[in-house]
């Protein structure tokens, strides 16, 4: 049986988590969130003995999406992602990465997503979800399986994602988290675009945000 597998690693000076998931059965990986450190992305690949299938976008800021086309070139594979709303975003990758420093090239992706679509990565299939707030184009892919979403910068340990950058949103974050991720389960582990792991039990019993004491008293 395939099963998934996932190497985080933290990449630009945002210490964003950038995921390397793979299928256990065919090798075969994706790159989801490469903002930067491309290196360290392929050596970590080759390390692991690895085949690049495709690149995978929750949102458009760069240090999710700063390294994609140039991965994308590098590999010769395609980029999935994120919704088209975000357009703005990586329409702007280069001019971000010269704002913050960090060389980028604007992003054209081979194919947007959208709530419904699913992805494939080897053997492994993802479910997508449009949660906007953070920018109106972000999603997250779940596998129902493991039991594993990668929620970018919706939701974080403790936290949840900016809304006072460009085309955020306070109200369709909290939508976002209380109508398309809590409904996946209470046992879900999720992997946020920056921090430790967590599950929604913990978020929902802790974070200052979003728990269910919080929202209930709003």
């Amino acid at each position: 049986m395939s099963e998934l597998k996932i190497l985080v690693i933290p990449v630009t000076p945002f210490q964003q988590n950038a995921s390397i998931v793979y299928c256990t059965k065919t090798k075969k990986c994706a790159f989801v969130d490469p903002g930067g450190d491309i290196e360290t992305l392929l050596q970590k690949a080759k390390a692991n003995e690895l085949i690049p299938e495709k690149i995978l976008l929750t949102h458009g800021h760069i240090d999710h999406a700063g390294g994609a086309q140039e991965l994308s070139d590098i590999l010769n594979i395609k980029i999935e992602g994120p919704h088209i709303n975000d357009k703005f975003l990586l329409d702007g990758l280069k001019m971000q990465g010269e704002m913050f420093g960090m060389p980028s090239q604007d992003c054209v992706p081979d194919q947007w997503l959208n709530e419904g679509d699913n992805v494939n990565v080897g053997d492994l299939c993802f479910d997508v979800y449009f949660c906007p707030g953070h920018t109106p184009g972000h999603i997250i892919f779940f596998h129902q399986s493991s039991k594993v979403a990668l929620v970018g910068d919706v939701l974080f340990q403790g936290s949840i994602g900016r809304t006072d950058l460009p085309g955020g949103n306070y109200e369709d974050l909290i939508n976002s988290i209380v109508s398309k991720l809590w409904p996946l389960g209470n046992d879900i582990e999720f992997i946020p675009g920056h921090g430790p792991r967590s599950n929604f039990n913990q978020e929902r019993l802790t974070n200052a945000f979003v728990s269910d004491k919080v929202l209930s008293a709003n």
